[in-house]
């Protein structure tokens, strides 16, 4: 594998997570419990596609077959999509969320703050970006955890049910194979398992001041960025969100 073969996959894993994860995010809209967490989560679903746009881009540069990010994003299928599993999971209840939007930021945060350092100054340009928007991402969700573990018996019932459901996902997202491995020779970005300290402590911390208690002898789901595996709903998901592009070929505003 080149080291370009290998950055491309690398970008799609990025921007895919963040085009799933934020289109999860935006379903909330205009439905969420209060007038300031629709707005919020709005936001957040908005940051992320606009990381998504940035990394499915550089993807296309680094591709060489003049696909956009567009084209990354609308025309590829199910299988095609390198996000991990956590990322497409039904939105579920609010809580349910918010839970899975602090494991996620939890990570996202120590990887792009890795590759603010990238020997590949593109991937650090938009690592520099993205970096911002995901500390407040981190903050809002991390607080919004201890918040609703602390609250009340049904809001602290809800978040335990939350993590006892979403934490076998996280295992996924510390995998490491080739690409990973020709990306952290070159020094383009980090051994996922690099990581994994730095996410223990951030959600250690959490989740202790939450009250919550981290599952023991949960199933490890894992495969999904791979490609060799996603869950149903993945599908599900893309036939609303790539609908007009399939439709209309080429339909712009």
């Amino acid at each position: 594998m080149t080291r370009d073969e290998a950055l491309f996959q690398f970008l799609l894993r990025m921007g895919d997570n963040t085009l799933i994860l934020g289109h999860r995010v935006s379903e909330w809209c205009g439905h969420s419990p209060v007038l300031e967490e629709d707005i919020a989560l709005a936001n957040t679903a908005l940051d992320m596609i606009g990381q998504t746009q940035l990394w499915l881009g550089l993807a296309g540069e680094v591709e060489g077959k003049a696909r956009s990010a567009d084209d990354l994003a609308f025309l590829r299928d199910a299988w095609d999509f390198r996000n991990v599993l956590l990322c497409e999971l039904p939105t579920g209840d609010f809580g349910q969320t918010l839970m899975r939007q602090f494991l996620y930021d939890a990570w996202s945060y120590g990887m792009t703050d890795w590759l603010k350092g990238s020997a590949d100054p593109r991937v650090a340009a938009i690592a520099e970006k993205a970096h911002k928007e995901v500390t407040y991402h981190l903050e809002r969700s991390g607080d919004t955890v201890v918040g609703l573990g602390d609250g009340t018996g049904e809001s602290h019932t809800r978040m335990q049910k939350s993590l006892d459901y979403l934490w076998p996902y996280v295992v996924e997202m510390f995998e490491k194979d080739k690409v990973d491995e020709v990306l952290a020779d070159a020094g383009i970005a980090p051994a996922p398992d690099d990581l994994r300290a730095g996410y223990d402590d951030i959600t250690a911390r959490v989740l202790a001041e939450a009250t919550l208690t981290l599952p023991e002898g949960s199933y490890v789901h894992k495969g999904g960025r791979n490609g060799r595996m996603h869950t149903e709903h993945l599908g599900h998901l893309l036939t609303s969100m790539q609908w007009l592009q399939r439709a209309y070929p080429g339909a712009a505003w």
